[in-house]
């Protein structure tokens, strides 16, 4: 069971009959012509699709990095963890 102040009953009641006053408003809209939408603008995908094409620019990615190692980018370690 809830158990509520005088103070929170105060409080909360009006905000309670706001909420359901609203829920109410919303409930007594005639939408029967009004289609189901997921977004009130129409998106469209901006994404490109995936193509394979070979790299063989390697070295090349590799001379703008700061530091390589082993033929690999050199980064820092992360916190907490040694060399």
């Amino acid at each position: 069971m809830l158990r509520l102040t005088d103070d929170e009953l105060d409080t909360f009641t009006p905000q309670l009959v706001a909420i359901l006053q609203h829920a109410s408003d919303v409930e007594s809209l005639d939408v029967d012509d009004v289609p189901p939408t997921q977004h009130p603008y129409p998106l469209v995908n901006v994404f490109r699709p995936d193509v394979v094409e070979t790299f063989d620019g390697r070295e090349a990615a590799l001379a703008m990095g700061p530091e390589v190692e082993d033929g690999r980018f050199r980064v820092p370690p992360a916190h907490g963890e040694e060399p």
